[in-house]
């Protein structure tokens, strides 16, 4: 007996195939937070929610990314490993020390080295020119990384110095994120080239995307070194401030000498090395400062095996004994990071959380606020800080430790974005990001658990609604 199937009963046939598929399939790929995130979008838009996962569900990286990384980390640690010298051996009274380094050189594979200089930058514009005097000074190389650059004052001015520093016989390599620096790449790239800059898009999408990965994983790192001698890490890109109207950024940036040196020289030519083939020599001698601050970087990234930045930033939460301060624009954490949180808060740890109010992300920014009630339930303080968009990414530990770099606190960090993070194991420096931190503070809204609790119910929805996409920002 033939029999007839209606448009809309081939429809619901199809729908229930792909969901259950979806329930077969996506748990078996990704992390349980995540595919909760995806089977729900399934369930509700099967035909939009399925091709969606299939290009942005799982993070992988193309084979011959994850062989050149893989390659690299060796070339790393087979480096450090004649470089004994310099590597810091703490001992049993340097608090943190021991049990965080040991963690971030087996997870990141750089080992802490002494004999640096750190100097915090927390004013934008005093960060920016002392990076362009150090590329009009440079004689030997400058390398840059960063995730954005725009085609704005800044941008301009730092193609003019990248441009008189090859005129000079400099050698200037530069390496930007592709959809990140999408406008400065059009403006400049072109130009850069014909000055004799080597330039270098990093996770290219369009017909390149298969030699890449998926297709929103970035390289959100911000690193420059100039003539193996002084670098800079932190959160601020090559714009200026207000490069999203409205929004002017504060950010904090770290400019080093010393041994630390070589390692962000080292990040780069990885990178380097990824994006193009080609190995780049890396110097190991640094002179040695008068500072002696003990510092160690933490790359990280989907090329790992491990998640870095998520294990790093979670098992500092945990060695906190006193006092813990997190700033970060963007917190949508996963399930480990809120519990570390609250476990040290409900220890008796001074637990602050420092936010920005204003917030270029509004689905993000929805996400976040799902998680106030919970960490100020259990003890976490809460502050909105609101004369800029707080786009500086750092964290200070007991009187012990300091990070700062690119991370972010959220999944995406984590979990999709190539990240760099350095770590300072200095009180000096520790007291100095206190500082900075106390001026957030005096311009911050303190969050108060009653006042918080009694915000409209329509808002406490769309935040629950929006907390349910973390996975998918």
């Amino acid at each position: 007996m033939d029999i007839e199937w209606s448009s809309g009963t081939l429809l619901l046939i199809i729908d229930w195939i792909i969901r259950l598929a979806a329930l077969c399939w996506i748990p078996l790929r990704t992390t349980s937070a995540a595919a909760r995130s995806w089977l729900l979008l399934v369930g509700f838009v099967p035909v939009v929610g399925l091709p969606l996962y299939l290009v942005l569900g799982h993070p992988w990286l193309s084979k011959q990314r994850v062989q050149r990384q893989a390659l690299a980390s060796r070339v790393i640690r087979e480096e450090q490993s004649a470089q004994s010298a310099l590597r810091w051996r703490p001992g049993l009274g340097d608090g943190i020390g021991p049990e965080a380094s040991a963690l971030i050189e087996r997870l990141g594979d750089f080992m802490p080295v002494h004999a640096n200089a750190v100097t915090l930058l927390d004013d934008y514009q005093q960060s920016m020119e002392a990076l362009l005097e150090d590329i009009d000074a440079a004689t030997g190389q400058v390398h840059l990384l960063y995730y954005l650059m725009h085609d704005d004052a800044v941008g301009e001015a730092v193609v003019a110095a990248l441009r008189r520093a090859a005129d000079r016989g400099v050698a200037c390599r530069l390496l930007l994120d592709a959809v990140g620096a999408k406008r400065g790449l059009r403006r400049y790239a072109r130009q850069l080239r014909d000055a004799g800059v080597e330039v270098h898009d990093m996770l290219p999408g369009g017909l390149r995307w298969r030699r890449s990965g998926r297709v929103d994983l970035r390289n959100h790192r911000k690193v420059a070194v100039i003539d193996n001698d002084i670098a800079y890490v932190g959160s601020q890109n090559l714009a200026c401030a207000e490069f999203v109207r409205g929004f002017p950024n504060r950010e904090l940036v770290a400019r080093v000498r010393g041994p630390i040196v070589a390692h962000l020289e080292a990040v780069f030519a990885s990178d380097w090395f990824l994006e193009t083939g080609v190995v780049l020599n890396v110097t190991p001698e640094r002179p040695a400062q008068p500072e002696d601050i003990v510092a160690q970087l933490l790359p990280s990234g989907p090329a790992y095996p491990f998640p870095n930045a998520r294990d790093t930033v979670q098992a500092l939460i945990h060695l906190a004994k006193r006092k813990l301060v997190l700033t970060t624009p963007y917190f949508v954490p996963d399930d480990g990071t809120v519990n570390a949180l609250r476990v040290a808060a409900l220890s008796g740890v001074d637990v602050q959380l420092i936010l920005s109010w204003s917030n270029n992300q509004r689905l993000t920014s929805w996400a976040q606020r799902a998680y106030y009630e919970e960490l100020l339930a259990c003890g976490v303080k809460i502050a909105l800080y609101r004369p800029h968009f707080l786009h500086a990414k750092h964290m200070s530990v007991d009187d012990e430790a300091a990070l700062l770099g690119s991370i972010n606190l959220d999944i995406r960090s984590f979990a999709l974005n190539a990240e760099i993070g350095m770590v300072c194991y200095d009180r000096g420096v520790v007291a100095r990001m206190r500082e900075v931190e106390a001026d957030y503070l005096r311009d911050a809204e303190q969050l108060v658990l009653e006042s918080w609790r009694r915000r409209p119910a329509w808002k406490r929805s769309l935040e629950g609604i929006a907390r349910l996409a973390d996975s998918l920002m």
